[in-house]
C-alpha cells in the first residue's frame, strides 16, 4: 500500500490474468527469449574466453613474456643484461638464448627454429622440461650436440630418441669454394609435446654453447628472455631494460609476438557477442508486441485511470514498470541458467559423448582433454546490463502510446 500508484498498478498488471490469452503467451515468449539470449551469450563468451586463456597459457609455457635482443646484430654482454633484468623487482627470471632458422634432415626434411638455451637457466623462463614425453632435459650438455624435438617435428622427420638428424643452419661459412651452408649432426635425446603446433612442429632445442659453436658466435647470444610476475607489464619492463642497456636493441612482448592470433580471437569473440545479442533483441521485440497488445487490451482501464486524475506520465510509468519487470525476470533466469550451464558444461559434454558415442573435442585436433571455460563476473554483469537496457527501451513506445490514449474515445463503446 506504500508503493507509488504507477508501480502498484504495473505489478498488478503483471500478476493479473488477462482476457486475451495470446498476450500472456507473447509475454512468456519475451521472458524466455531474453533468458535464452542471456544464457547462451554467457556460456558462449565463457567458452571462448576459456579457449583464449588455454591458447595464451600454452604459448607462454614455451615462449617468454618478453625478449630483448640485438637489433640486427648479436647481443654481446648478455651476463650484464641478465643481471640488470634480475635487479628489476617486476622480473621473476631471465635467461639468454640463441635462435636461428635451420633445415633439419632425418628421413624427411623440415624447416624449423633451432633454439639454443642454457639448461641451468631455461627452466626458470619456460616449462620445456615438464613437456618432455621421451628423453631427458638434462641430456643437453655442452659438447654433447644433443637436440630436443617437438613431437610433430620428430614424427615428420621419422626419428625418435637415439636417432641422429642433420641441422643445416642459415648461416654460411666462407671457404675456398665460396659460401657454403653449415651442417652439423645432432643426436635426438628427447621429444616434447607443448600442445601448440607452432612449437611441436617448428621448434628444436639444443644447448646454447653447442649452437654458438655451430654458428661461430663466440659468447654472443641472440638476446635475453624474461619471465615477469605480471605478464601485462611485459612491454614496459622489456623497454626499460633496453634503455638501461643502452645502444640499439629490439623489444618484443608476448602480445606483439602473437598479435595476429589474439587479434583474431578478439574479433571472433566480439562478432559472436554481437550475433548472439540478437537473440536478446528478439526477446525485446516480442516484449514490444506484448506491450502494444496489452495497451490495446487495457484501453478502458487507462481511460478510467485518466478520469480519476492520473497524469499521462503516470500512465506511461505503469506500462514501463510492467514491461521492465518482464525484462528483469528474463534476465535473472538467463543469468542463473547461463552460470549453471557454464559451470556444468564439461559434465554435460561428457554425457552427450557417452549417450551418442561421439567425441566432440578430439584431443589430437584440439590439443585439450576437456572444454575450457572462463566465467568472468564482469562479463556476466555487462550481459545483464545490456539485456535490461534492451528490455527497458522496448517498453518506451508502448508506454508512450498508452499515455496518449484519449479517455473519451476509449470509453465510447464501453
Amino acid at each position: 500500500m506504500f508503493k507509488p500508484i504507477p508501480v502498484a498498478i504495473g505489478l498488478r498488471y503483471l500478476r493479473a490474468k488477462r482476457r486475451n490469452g495470446f498476450i500472456s503467451f507473447i509475454s512468456l515468449a519475451s521472458i524466455l527469449g531474453i533468458a535464452l539470449g542471456v544464457a547462451v551469450l554467457i556460456t558462449t563468451l565463457s567458452v571462448m574466453g576459456g579457449f583464449q586463456r588455454e591458447i595464451r597459457d600454452r604459448l607462454l609455457d614455451m615462449a617468454a613474456h618478453a625478449t630483448v635482443s640485438g637489433d640486427g646484430a648479436p647481443m654481446h654482454d648478455w651476463q650484464r643484461a641478465v643481471a640488470l633484468a634480475k635487479a628489476d623487482p617486476r622480473v621473476a627470471a631471465a635467461a639468454p638464448y640463441v635462435d636461428t632458422q635451420a633445415l633439419i634432415s632425418g628421413v624427411q626434411k623440415q624447416p624449423a627454429i633451432v633454439r639454443g638455451v642454457l639448461p641451468s637457466m631455461e627452466p626458470s623462463v619456460s616449462v620445456i622440461a615438464s613437456k618432455l614425453v621421451a628423453g631427458d632435459f638434462k641430456s643437453l650438455q655442452p659438447g654433447s650436440f644433443n637436440v630436443l624435438l617437438g613431437k610433430e617435428l620428430a614424427d615428420w622427420l621419422g626419428v625418435t630418441v637415439g636417432d641422429t638428424v642433420v641441422v643445416i643452419t642459415s648461416g654460411i661459412d666462407s671457404t675456398g669454394m665460396g659460401p657454403a651452408s653449415q651442417l652439423k649432426r645432432f643426436t635426438v635425446s628427447g621429444i616434447f609435446e607443448a600442445g601448440h603446433q607452432e612449437f611441436d612442429k617448428g621448434l628444436a632445442i639444443v644447448d646454447m654453447t653447442d649452437l654458438q659453436r655451430v654458428l661461430r658466435m663466440d659468447d654472443d647470444v641472440t638476446g635475453v628472455r624474461l619471465k615477469l610476475h605480471d605478464m601485462n607489464l611485459a612491454w614496459d619492463v622489456a623497454r626499460d631494460l633496453a634503455l638501461r642497456l643502452g645502444g640499439g636493441y629490439r623489444v618484443l612482448d608476448w602480445m606483439s609476438e602473437n598479435a595476429n592470433i589474439f587479434r583474431a580471437i578478439k574479433m571472433e569473440r566480439t562478432m559472436m557477442a554481437i550475433l548472439l545479442s540478437l537473440i536478446i533483441a528478439m526477446g525485446a521485440f516480442n516484449l514490444v508486441s506484448s506491450q502494444v497488445m496489452l495497451v490495446t487490451d487495457k484501453q478502458a482501464d487507462i481511460a478510467i485511470q485518466r478520469t480519476l486524475g492520473m497524469t499521462p506520465g503516470q500512465v506511461m510509468q505503469v506500462f514501463m514498470v510492467q514491461g521492465s519487470l518482464i525484462g528483469v525476470i528474463g534476465t535473472v533466469i538467463g543469468v542463473v541458467g547461463g552460470v549453471l550451464l557454464t559451470l556444468n558444461l564439461e559434465h554435460i559434454l561428457k554425457l552427450i559423448e557417452r549417450a551418442f558415442h561421439v567425441t566432440l573435442l578430439p584431443e589430437d585436433v584440439y590439443y585439450i582433454t576437456g572444454l575450457p571455460t572462463d566465467l568472468r563476473a564482469d562479463t556476466v554483469v555487462i550481459i545483464a546490463v545490456v539485456a535490461l537496457a534492451m528490455a527497458f527501451l522496448a517498453t518506451l513506445y508502448p508506454a508512450w502510446r498508452a499515455s496518449r490514449t484519449p479517455p473519451a474515445e476509449a470509453l465510447r463503446y464501453e
